[in-house]
């Protein structure tokens, strides 16, 4: 996978954010491969946590939100853990653009 549009335009950049270290640890080869690739690829990689823990996602998500201007997303059901960050993205102020309309 290459991130094309990154040569091209030079003002994006890819910035991961992920919830932590152990996260593609159960994932299949193929997978765990893709991921690191993706992640070479990256200008900045963030964890929000060491280990997986309870609420590594959850605070994945509000540092998402936390250093955002705008949320794009994909929400197709009014409950779980997108409902949940599109609503706080809401509240803090951001333009939002649900694909899934």
């Amino acid at each position: 996978m290459d991130f094309k549009l990154q040569h091209t335009i030079s003002q994006i950049k890819l910035i991961l954010v992920l919830p932590c270290l152990s996260q593609a640890q159960r994932w299949s080869k193929r997978d765990q491969e893709v991921y690191e690739s993706i992640k070479a690829q990256a200008n900045k990689v963030v964890y929000t946590s060491q280990d997986y823990t309870r609420d590594c996602m959850f605070r994945r998500n509000r540092h998402l939100v936390d250093h955002s201007g705008t949320c794009i997303c994909y929400l197709s059901k009014p409950q779980g853990g997108t409902a949940y960050t599109v609503d706080y993205a809401k509240k803090k102020g951001l333009k939002i653009t649900n694909l899934a309309d």
